[in-house]
């Protein structure tokens, strides 16, 4: 069981050995990494998640939406680094394992053996967009933190992903020009 004394042990050692400077402060620092983190074991989750559909997709229109799913995951893919070194370059630290993911991520696992395309789709629409808003969040704490450079970095991604949502959205219209 660790104790507070051992937790204020570890900070320091972080601080110590892992710390880069920066002119924000340090419970800024420490919310914003905190943040980043869970929006990193999100981001791989779903790239993971993308993978898996993409390597799955059957059906008539299987090229295109394979394809889309690859591209998709790419651009996924492309924010965890980043993600990752922001942490670090603002002096907090990022995820250390696969169960760090796994504890902190809140897309959920899809392991079944067969996914109809059309379901597939439809649920990497709202991962995508609950990811967004976990962005949005984050962004949030970065404002409050006075962390102009994650913020924007967090601008882009946010756009990245209502592209990704909208062009999933468009890809599970149950009829031409159907909003529901």
């Amino acid at each position: 069981m660790m104790t507070d004394r051992m937790a204020q042990a570890g900070a320091a050692h972080v601080r110590t050995y892992l710390g880069t400077p920066t002119g924000l402060k340090q419970a800024a620092v420490h919310e914003i990494a905190t943040g980043l983190k869970a929006v990193l074991a999100d981001v791989f989750a779903l790239y993971i998640k993308t993978k898996n559909f993409h390597w799955h997709m059957s059906g008539r229109h299987f090229r295109d939406y394979h394809l889309l799913l690859d591209e998709q995951g790419e651009q996924i893919f492309a924010m965890t680094d980043p993600l990752a070194e922001r942490a670090r370059k603002i002096g907090g630290t990022t995820l250390h394992s696969v169960g760090e993911i796994g504890r902190l991520t809140k897309v959920a696992d899809n392991d079944a053996e067969y996914v109809t395309p059309e379901d597939m789709l439809a649920e990497l629409r709202e991962d995508n967009l609950a990811l967004t808003a976990r962005l949005r969040a984050v962004h949030g704490v970065c404002d409050e933190g006075h962390d102009v450079a994650t913020a924007s970095l967090l601008e882009t991604w946010i756009d990245e992903t209502e592209r990704r949502t909208w062009f999933l959205f468009e890809a599970t219209r149950p009829a031409f020009g159907g909003n529901d």
